[in-house]
């Protein structure tokens, strides 16, 4: 008996069932990849979306913005799809989504800021 017959001889007496034990399989190792790759990364990021649509749904007139850009403001008008901000030089209209964060108020409430979660 030649080494490669000792081989065959080996893998015919192998269980058909089980090859590798359970991650032996690769469509399990798949969808468990697929697993870790919801809790990684989608969730966070569809949490960190839903909490940025809630801030621009809840903009105000009065609330003080940073927009995307960095610039430092107040809400003087909320329309339908914009936001009037006004700054020390005059004021901007913007889309609601070019609000960034709104910054802490003067009676101490906390500051929403959605860059840092």
């Amino acid at each position: 008996m030649t080494f490669a017959n000792t081989i065959l001889i080996a893998q015919a007496a192998a269980p058909a069932g089980q090859p590798g034990g359970l991650f032996g399989n690769p469509m399990v190792f798949m969808i468990l990849m697929m697993v870790m790759m919801y809790f990684i990364l989608i969730r966070p990021q569809r949490k960190k979306q839903k909490d940025q649509e809630a801030l621009q749904k809840a903009l105000a007139a009065g609330d003080e913005v940073v927009t995307i850009g960095g610039a430092h403001g107040v809400v003087a008008t909320v329309k339908e799809k914009t936001v009037v901000v006004k700054f020390t030089e005059g004021k901007v209209e913007f889309d609601r989504t070019a609000i960034s964060f709104k910054k802490a108020k003067a009676d101490g409430s906390a500051v929403v800021d959605l860059e840092k979660k």
